[in-house]
């Protein structure tokens, strides 16, 4: 055989592989009409039972079959129901976790069936069993919490310098110490030249956590820290990392004889669209569950038809890998505002009739 066939022959041969092998990593899809699973951690604040609710039509409307579970905050039952979900042939399991570190065995069991793992909201730490998630910026969203802390202490208590308290959310969520690194980032600068002043000294995150993201917890904390540091002084301001813990500052605080301090929040609650429209809360951050929701349903309709998960030029590292991230941008909210933000959303326009 000459020379020339050999390498006509080597070329051939190398064509073909090449493409039995992009043949081979080509993701595969599956049945438009599969099973996909949704694992939130509780429906105990208004965006997870948005999320609960629009899972389960927006899935169906786009023709899956959903199996949509909440966990009630308990780790093992959110476990369980994984577990479930992959006994019953899911092909994507959505996972809003109650521990981003909890989950990795049973997610490893996911990705072993072959099964995709999107993260919901929150990041799944520790595990290499995740295809990526779905989330408004953590800590952009700390960092727009402390500048409306700032432009409502600005706006509503005159010159400083001010007597703040700190509030974070449930340790075990992985968003909340990002939420909590993000306002600092913006008060820490305030507190060191003195034009924020933190009466009661507790600044670290260990000390101003929110265990489950309870508001009880969160009121009595507040009740504590009143009558402790502030029986004779006024307080201006305080953080607060959602709205169900703004709600209960805000009582707290009324309770005990003090004017409203400004106090920013998180999730655009109903009660809380109007308690700012009312001028009793200043701020919230808007994370439209719609959207999120919409954006998670994307991804599934890319890996249903055998596209793989989008590009991203977001990686986050979760503890043992780097993990694409497709991060959404959170909206401040005050009064000032509030009709712009919410132009396109019916029921919340009603609200501020």
């Amino acid at each position: 055989m000459s020379s020339k066939r050999i390498a006509s022959l080597l070329i051939a041969l190398t064509m073909l592989f090449a493409a039995t092998v992009s043949i081979a990593e080509a993701p595969a899809g599956f049945e438009a009409d599969a099973t996909i699973g949704v694992s939130l951690p509780w429906l105990g604040t208004q965006n997870w039972m948005e999320a609960n609710d629009m899972f389960k039509t927006q899935l169906e409307a786009a023709g899956f079959k959903a199996i949509v579970q909440a966990a009630d905050q308990k780790v093992p039952q959110q476990q369980q129901q994984i577990e479930s979900m992959i006994e019953n042939g899911v092909k994507v399991i959505v996972v809003g976790p109650i521990d981003g570190t909890q989950l990795g065995v049973v997610l490893e069991q996911a990705k072993a069936d072959g099964i995709y793992v999107i993260g919901y909201d929150r990041m799944i730490e520790n595990t290499d069993a995740v295809d990526g998630v779905v989330q408004y910026g953590s800590i952009q969203t700390g960092v727009t919490q402390g500048e409306a802390l700032l432009a409502g202490l600005a706006a509503q208590k005159g010159e400083g310098p001010y007597n703040i308290e700190l509030f974070g959310g449930g340790p075990a969520d992985p968003n909340a110490p990002n939420f909590f690194i993000g306002a600092m980032s913006v008060l820490q600068p305030k507190i060191d030249d003195g034009t924020l002043v933190v009466v009661s000294g507790q600044t670290e995150f260990s000390q101003c956590a929110t265990l489950d993201w309870e508001n009880n917890k969160a009121q009595a904390r507040m009740d504590s820290l009143l009558s402790g540091f502030y029986s004779d002084i006024e307080i201006h301001g305080v953080l607060s990392p959602n709205d169900g813990i703004a709600r209960a500052i805000i009582t707290a605080s009324e309770q005990a004889g003090q004017e409203i301090p400004v106090v920013s929040g998180l999730d655009a609650e109903n009660e809380t669209i109007t308690w700012i429209w009312e001028g009793r809360q200043y701020s919230t951050v808007a994370k439209p569950t719609d959207i999120l929701v919409a954006k998670t349903i994307e991804i599934i309709k890319s890996l249903q038809e055998g596209n793989g998960m989008p590009e991203t030029e977001t990686q986050i590292y979760n503890g043992l890998v780097d993990v694409n991230v497709y991060e959404l941008p959170p909206v401040a909210v005050t009064r000032e505002n509030i009709e712009e933000v919410f132009a396109n959303d019916p029921s919340r326009m009603e609200l501020l009739k």
